[in-house]
C-alpha cells in the first residue's frame, strides 16, 4: 500500500512539475497571440489619423496561426511563424484586398515590412519589429477592448 501511495505521490508531482514547465512555455509563446496591434511607428515616424484611411494593425491568431489585419486602407491575411525563444517571427502568403484609398496611407511600406520583419522585441504592451540588426522598422501598442 505504502508503494502505490508514494508511486501516486510521485506521479502527481512529476505531473505538476511539468505542467507548470509547460505553462511557462506557453505564455511565452502567446504574449503575442490573440492581440489587437495598433500601428503607431513605421521607420521612425509616428503614425497618426493622417496617415491612414483605416486603423492600420495585425492580429495573430492561434488558429493555424493566421496572421489578419488592416494596412491602413486594405485587409490583408496571411500565415506566421513565431520562435519565442530566439525572437525570430517569419510571415508569409500575404493576401490583401485592393480597394482605392483617395487618403494617402503607409500601406505600401507597412507591408513591406511585414514581409520583410526576421525578428521582434517585445517589451510590455510595446512590439517593434526587426530586420536583421537594423533599426526597428515598425512599433506597434497592445490595445485592449474595455
Amino acid at each position: 500500500m505504502k508503494k502505490i501511495i508514494s508511486l501516486s505521490i510521485l506521479s502527481l508531482l512529476l505531473f505538476a512539475c511539468s505542467a507548470t514547465k509547460k505553462n511557462n512555455t506557453t505564455d511565452k509563446n502567446t504574449a503575442m497571440i490573440e492581440k489587437y496591434w495598433k500601428l503607431v511607428e513605421i521607420r521612425g515616424q509616428k503614425v497618426t489619423p493622417d496617415n491612414f484611411a483605416k486603423e492600420p494593425h495585425f492580429i495573430l491568431k492561434s488558429a493555424d496561426n493566421r496572421i489578419i489585419g488592416n494596412s491602413g486602407c486594405n485587409s490583408f491575411s496571411g500565415t506566421y511563424e513565431i520562435h519565442p525563444e530566439t525572437n525570430r517571427i517569419a510571415i508569409h502568403n500575404v493576401a490583401m484586398t485592393r480597394m482605392a484609398c483617395i487618403k494617402p496611407t503607409v500601406e505600401d511600406a507597412y507591408v513591406k515590412i511585414l514581409e520583410t520583419t526576421d525578428n521582434y522585441t517585445l517589451k510590455n504592451d510595446t512590439l517593434s519589429l526587426n530586420k536583421g540588426r537594423m533599426a526597428t522598422m515598425a512599433k506597434f501598442v497592445a490595445v485592449y477592448l474595455k
